[in-house]
């Protein structure tokens, strides 16, 4: 983990240089340095000072964290704090008007909408793949399809030398070993777009519908946040879980290579993400689905994930500094994305996220 952090602080450091001396990335931004989108010239945003509290999504954590920091170089008087405790969570503190903005991975029921303080917009962040992670000593290279997958989630295939798993793995020297189900116990995200994949790639075998919490069979075993799925998988042997690619990476964890609609075996990797982010249809609100898609490099358990903040800001300061921090993490904020395991954005989903920003509306502006 030191290790870890070590890194994304080299990365931090090298990629503001970089910005501050006109690297060569010629994607568009939205920073405080003087060029909008596409390129166009913008007034120097003044000093901010505010404190912003948010909550909401682990999948996107390690991103908010290098984001948050890199920020903070920007506007020193502004201090973001993000407290990842799951999508449901987030959403719901929402709802309560107890945070600024929230992180979620899934989009808000249509019957909830009544519940919220008004009107919001969904901010698009990174993308990330959703790995099959897994704890098989000998075991470095692994298969699996949608329809295995969700045999194994199910309950349905327990021995990792299954028929189902072995037919997927010629060459492979599978033991007899018991599988052990890890899974969220929070209100997810994660799960929620796992689940939606298998849905979608699985018709026929997957039972347990899609949602951010389902009701998993009472053998398998539950951990908060993508890091406690992970740690579940880490400690225990026959282990396997859904976990975002940072925290899989962060603890060491192996992971299969799941095969996509093409039949193409495709690594859990911002290759197959970004791929699959090319085909994604983009909608009015800026909400996108790019699980399951086209494409024979596309990484099929692709997933997006958003900022949820309301459109009419009550007070100016902290109005003024959402809007500031939320140009830096679809602008600059870009820039430090691959280095910790996400894919950025597009650019032209870029462009429209900024574009989004821009309907907030804060007092006195």
């Amino acid at each position: 983990m030191l290790r870890r952090f070590s890194r994304t602080g080299l990365v931090l450091a090298m990629a503001l240089f970089a910005a501050a001396c006109g690297g060569g990335d010629d994607t568009p931004n939205a920073s405080t340095d003087g060029t909008a989108a596409g390129g166009t010239a913008t007034t120097k945003e003044p000093a901010l000072s505010a404190t912003l509290n948010a909550s909401g999504a682990t999948f996107p954590k390690g991103f908010y964290e290098v984001a948050v920091a890199g920020y903070k170089k920007v506007q020193p008087g502004v201090t973001v704090n993000y407290n990842a405790t799951g999508s449901g969570a987030g959403r719901q503190a929402l709802q309560d008007g107890v945070v600024d903005f929230a992180g979620s991975d899934g989009l808000v029921n249509p019957n909830d909408l009544s519940k919220y303080k008004g009107e919001f917009v969904y901010i698009p962040t990174v993308a990330a793949p959703i790995t099959v992670s897994y704890n098989l000593s000998g075991v470095n290279d692994l298969t699996l399809d949608a329809d295995t997958i969700a045999k194994i989630f199910q309950r349905q295939v327990k021995k990792w030398d299954d028929p189902a798993i072995a037919g997927q793995n010629p060459g492979v020297r599978l033991p007899a070993t018991d599988i052990t189900v890890a899974h969220r116990s929070d209100g997810s995200g994660t799960t929620e777009n796992f689940t939606k994949y298998l849905v979608a790639a699985a018709p026929n075998t997957w039972t347990l519908k899609s949602g951010s919490t389902v009701e998993w069979p009472s053998d398998t075993q539950a951990g908060n946040g993508n890091q406690g799925v992970a740690q579940i998988v880490k400690a225990t042997p026959g282990a396997v879980g859904y976990v975002d690619l940072s925290d899989a990476k962060a603890s060491g964890l192996q992971f299969a290579k799941v095969k996509n609609k093409s039949g193409k075996a495709v690594a859990a990797n911002l290759e197959g993400t970004t791929a699959a982010l090319a085909g994604a249809q983009i909608n009015a609100d800026l909400s996108y689905n790019p699980l399951n898609a086209e494409g024979a490099d596309a990484y099929p358990i692709t997933a997006p994930t958003w900022i949820l903040v309301y459109k009419n800001q009550a007070d100016k300061v902290k109005g003024e500094a959402i809007k500031s921090f939320l140009r830096f993490v679809v602008g600059d904020g870009q820039k430090l994305a691959k280095d910790v395991d996400y894919a950025p954005l597009p650019t032209a989903l870029q462009q429209k996220a900024v574009a989004q920003i821009d309907l907030i509306v804060v007092p006195g502006t």
